[in-house]
């Protein structure tokens, strides 16, 4: 398993890469879509794979609660569990259990938490964590990690770095490196520079396979976020990939590809079609408007998935409107097709050698298309 570096532009720090794992190979920039059940919503694993998706993400927390890691790996593995042959990420569990902090206490040991799904106790640990996804079979496993609430105090936010740092040490330990996974670190230190530049190098010490920036994308304003980002990338390892963990707007994706990332994951091209929200190149389009009524063109004119193609605006709207199921496949084929399809133009770009002129050329666009 290894990370290489196959070109890098010459004007920003935007890279071309291949992570090779034990379920093949994935090229970066990725985009991986989120499954978090082991499905991506609304879609079938064939639909997912001939959108052409390399990688899937599925949730540590959800698989444990249901239906069970223990049992997946009575499967052989969640590959063969839902019948996914290609590579899958999974997080650890630990943004889930801070995320519902009424329901979870921290220790020293890990996280006690409540199900929200029957309210039985559990204790979710470093090594409980690692246990969970070495069950699963991930190709890419993540450390578990406390994710550090914005706003925090400085104070607040180096308490929990030390933490985060300490559960690493416990991952490491716990991880069997025999089992062809891959072990990702997870760089916390909220919006503090100089905690960041800590927790990077403490995790360096370690050895992981790769690099995450955590604690972004929760609620801090988008400047800052790519401030830190910008601070946080040069201080990692340039042989390894860096992933950026749950920040997805089309405009983010770009900016954070210039500035060394390799990796992405987002709910957004899913959940928002679910509730009628749709990406196009012109920018957000909310399906549910009576302008689009007796409207016969398709989302985006220029797009080549499967909804576009043979689909309009109306009928789509229709079946929005009427609750169909329909609505939310169709919705989320384009949605998912528009952000494998932005990624692929990246990288097609990165390989051409002009990444930086399509930077300037597309950058704008999102950002205008996608305000507000």
């Amino acid at each position: 398993m290894s990370f290489t570096i196959l070109s890098k532009d010459k004007e920003t720090a935007a890279r071309l890469g291949v992570i090779e794992t034990q379920h093949g190979s994935v090229p970066t920039p990725v985009f991986m879509p989120v499954g978090t059940q082991g499905t991506v919503k609304a879609l079938t694993h064939r639909t997912v794979e001939e959108l052409g998706a390399d990688i899937i993400l599925g949730n540590t927390y959800h698989l444990y609660l249901r239906p069970g890691h223990e049992l997946i790996r009575e499967f052989g593995g969640l590959h063969k569990f839902i019948s996914w042959n290609k590579p899958i990420l999974t997080d650890s569990g630990g943004f889930q259990v801070f995320s519902m902090s009424d329901l979870n206490k921290v220790t020293e040991e890990g996280v006690k938490f409540s199900s929200h799904i029957d309210g039985s106790k559990h204790m979710l640990t470093p090594e409980k964590s690692i246990e969970i996804q070495q069950a699963l079979g991930s190709d890419i496993i993540m450390a578990f990690d406390e994710c550090t609430p914005y706003p925090a105090t400085e104070q607040q936010t180096l308490e929990s770095l030390n933490l985060t740092t300490r559960w690493a040490h416990r991952c490491r330990d716990a991880f069997n490196k025999e089992s062809g996974s891959l072990l990702f670190g997870i760089v916390q230190g909220g919006m503090f520079p100089t905690l960041r530049t800590k927790s990077s190098h403490e995790l360096q010490e370690i050895d992981f396979d790769g690099f995450a920036l955590g604690g972004l994308s929760v609620g801090e304003p988008k400047d800052l976020m790519f401030e830190i980002i910008d601070h946080t990338v040069p201080t990692l390892p340039e042989g390894k990939p860096h992933y950026l963990m749950g920040a997805g707007m089309p405009a983010d994706i770009v900016k954070a590809v210039a500035l060394g990332i390799d990796m992405f994951d987002c709910v957004l091209p899913t959940r928002n079609a679910r509730n009628g929200y749709v990406f196009t190149e012109s920018g957000k389009m909310i399906i549910k408007h009576a302008k689009y009524r007796m409207d016969s063109n398709p989302l985006d004119i220029d797009c080549q998935c499967y909804t576009c193609r043979n689909f309009s605006r109306a009928y789509l709207r229709h079946l929005f409107q009427s609750g169909e199921i329909t609505a939310a496949i169709l919705l989320t084929i384009h949605n998912l097709y528009f952000y494998l399809d932005l990624i692929r133009q990246i990288r097609e770009s990165l390989q051409s050698g002009n990444f930086y002129e399509w930077y300037k050329e597309n950058l704008p666009r999102y950002e205008e298309g996608y305000k507000g």
